[in-house]
């Protein structure tokens, strides 16, 4: 019973908000969190220190690919964060997920 997690970031609220609903309205996810994070990273040769929002995205493996292009697109970034994993899911939360997309 595997679901596809992918974990991303955006700039602001207003942006993870926006992807958030577009990915349900559109189906290629379950169901999306976002929460407020402090990112330090190197971009330009210099050390950044930013609030972000990480949105995680719970949906079907074989969406993986449409996902991934549907992030590159949408993203605030030049170079996204756009990481996945498959996990095991319980069968009730496994059941609902795959009757919502």
């Amino acid at each position: 019973m595997e679901i596809l997690v992918i974990i991303t970031t955006e700039s602001s609220k207003t942006n993870a908000v926006r992807i958030a609903k577009l990915l349900i309205k559109e189906k290629l996810a379950a169901c999306v969190s976002i929460k407020q994070i402090f990112s330090v990273f190197e971009w330009d040769d210099d050390i950044q220190e930013t609030k972000e929002f990480e949105i995680t995205i719970k949906s079907k493996p074989e969406f993986k690919d449409d996902l991934i292009d549907f992030l590159h697109k949408i993203s605030s970034y030049d170079v996204p964060q756009i990481i996945y994993k498959k996990y095991n899911a319980e069968i009730k939360y496994y059941d609902w997920l795959n009757k919502t997309i």
